[in-house]
Order: C-alpha cells, then structure tokens, then sequence
C-alpha cells in the first residue's frame, strides 16, 4: 500500500466521524509496532494539507523490558518533526515477575493506557489516537460475541470524562494486509513486541480464527466489519457535516 491510499483511508475515518477538529492536539500512541508507525506517517501527512489546524505529539510507554530498543523510532520521529516522548514504567516487572498474572493483557493495557493518557494531559493535549485498524474492530467484536455473549466492538471516537481525553482510531478503515504492504513499502523502524505473553493470547487465537473464516468464506471479514458499522453500536454514528 502506498503513502496515498493510506492518507485516503485515514482522511475518510477523519471525516465521517469528525476526529479532528480545529485546534487540536494530538497524542500518538507509538508501541513500536507496524501499526502505531503507519498511524504516524497518515497523521503527519494528514497534517500538511487537512482543512482543520491540529499539533502533532508521539507518546512511548516504555513496559521496562531491556531488550527493547528505541533509537530508530526516535529517529523516525526527528525526521518527521513530530516531538516523541518516552515514559518509563516497570509494567512488566510488575505484572510478570511480581503479580506473576496469569492472564495479563487487559492489566497491562490498562496500565500502558493510564500512563499513555496521564501524559497526554501533561503535554496539553485533548486527544489521543490509536492505532487500531479494521482487522482489530472486527477481531474486537468476534472476542465479545465469544466471551462475553454480547456485539460490541469499541467506537471511532471515545470520550473519556474522568481524564476529558478523546481517544480518536483513524485508522479504522486500513486493513492488517494494507499496513503490512505499506511496512514493506516504506522503512518502518518497527521492534519486535518483547512481551512473554505475545503469540498466546485471547485475541492471537480470535486472529487466527478470523483468518481461517476469511479464507472458507471470501469477503467475511468486509461483510462482519459492514454489520459494526450499521450494527446501532454506541458510538457508530456517522456525524453530520462532514469535511
């Protein structure tokens, strides 16, 4: 996938759910990953031509583990002139070594989210985008359907009243295999997730579900991220108005 059908998709997720408005500032949740790294070449990019002003900022929490390494996306950031900002935690020494958690995603996100969302308030910042794409909506809903008996999958724009943050996914119409072709398109400097638990989670398994559906069935996972959209969720209302 190229730079432009990136910024298309981004710039369509922009408009029908009005995540960017005038004078904004934004947080990127950069993990190291492919995805948080096409999320800020889109923003940057997006930046330089979009009809409402915003301020660009990238966040890293940091879980603590040495082998992570954070020069190249550090240099990354320079070169796109966008400010990154690293928070050091010990996450991963707390959920691996002292609560040795058996089931750790949802605490650790939990607490990389707090520590991701405290800084952003620090910096000034009203909103923070993630980089969730169409695959992650959709693998969302099928891990609600399976353990908890309900359709649900989280919305494009969340507020979040406690910390009056807006959490914005711009991204949400990219699919995993685009991400990927853009990775292989463009140097990502992406670091590999150092994490125990990577590979052997819930959603790895709803992942690898998905892709066996998609593959018996052709076009179901367009089909199921079609009946999120029009499914009466929460929060899935396209605005009106429109850019």
């Amino acid at each position: 996938m190229k730079l432009q059908q990136l910024l298309s998709y981004t710039r369509k997720a922009v408009d029908d759910y009005q995540m960017i408005l005038p004078e904004d500032k934004i947080a990127i949740g950069i993990s190291g990953g492919k995805d948080s790294l096409a999320l800020l070449y889109a923003l940057k990019h997006l930046q330089r031509f979009y009809p409402n002003p915003f301020e660009l900022t990238a966040i890293m929490v940091h879980l603590g583990f040495q082998e992570f390494k954070t020069e190249r996306i550090q240099a990354l950031c320079e070169e796109l002139n966008v400010s990154l900002h690293i928070v050091k935690t010990d996450i991963g020494n707390i959920i691996f070594k002292e609560r040795k958690e058996q089931s750790p995603c949802s605490l650790c996100a939990k607490m990389r989210k707090g520590a991701l969302n405290a800084k952003a308030k620090e910096l000034g910042c009203n909103k923070v985008a993630y980089a969730h794409h169409k695959d992650d909506i959709v693998e969302t809903m099928l891990l609600s359907l399976i353990y908890e008996g309900r359709f649900y999958s989280f919305a494009p724009v969340t507020y979040l009243d406690r910390m009056d943050l807006t959490v914005i996914r711009p991204m949400m119409y990219v699919a995993e295999a685009d991400v990927i072709g853009f990775q292989n398109r463009y140097p990502l400097p992406v670091e590999k997730n150092p994490c125990p638990a990577d590979g052997i989670t819930r959603r790895e398994y709803v992942k690898k579900l998905l892709r066996q559906l998609n593959s018996e069935n052709p076009g179901v996972k367009d089909r199921m991220f079609t009946a999120i959209v029009n499914g009466n969720i929460s929060g899935w209302t396209k605005q009106k108005g429109t850019i």
